[in-house]
């Protein structure tokens, strides 16, 4: 008896987390449109709950409010281009590459790829209506993105070459968004290898 009524209670955890994920990932993609939509400002809570088949009460609850709820759509977005680099990249490695740059250049398409996916979110981003403490949140991104490129490419810890990754990285940063900014695939395209030319030029 008891035995069953641990099973139960086990069974009924794992359905409210993976109910209270799908609310939090529903509020999350219904952000993602309304904002690309309407931009920051305008978006209204009640058009992103709306959207989301959720509740008022359901956002203030995993989010705190539309600021929160834009951070951490921020947040998520970042951490799927981290999660789709990493993968490209240890694939890469899996097949035999092992060249720094190869490497850094095929985690560099993989961004850019989602990047194109994701345009219309990655403006939201890009375009100066975003909310207070999102450039702080930005700025902390950019800095744990510096430090990957420089584990990445195995680049020298002086001056120099802190700094060749930290623009090698601003490169990259404005490469993607002149790619979400892109009116075809094909001058996207053209954005790409233009900054894997720039980037070859600083890291050969």
């Amino acid at each position: 008896m008891v035995r069953k009524t641990s099973d139960a209670a086990v069974h009924s955890g794992s359905w409210q987390w993976s109910r209270t994920a799908g609310t939090r990932r529903n509020l999350l993609d219904a952000a993602a449109a309304v904002f690309s939509e309407q931009g920051f400002t305008d978006a209204g809570i009640s058009d992103i709950v709306a959207r989301s088949g959720s509740s008022v009460g359901s956002l203030y609850h995993h989010f705190g409010g539309k600021t929160e709820l834009f951070l951490a759509l921020w947040d998520d977005y970042q951490n799927e281009h981290e999660r789709l680099v990493a993968a490209a990249v240890a694939k890469a490695r899996r097949s035999g590459e092992s060249d720094p740059l190869a490497l850094f250049n095929v985690g560099s398409r993989s961004y850019f790829d989602y990047t194109w996916e994701h345009r219309a979110l990655e403006r939201v981003f890009i375009e100066g209506d975003t909310p207070p403490g999102f450039e702080v949140l930005r700025r902390e991104r950019g800095r744990e993105w510096v430090r990957q490129n420089s584990v990445l490419l195995g680049t020298s810890e002086d001056t120099l070459g802190r700094l060749t990754v930290a623009v090698i990285t601003d490169i990259i940063t404005v490469a993607g968004q002149e790619v979400a900014l892109s009116a075809t695939k094909r001058e996207a395209d053209d954005v790409v290898n233009a900054a894997a030319i720039l980037v070859a030029r600083l890291a050969g």
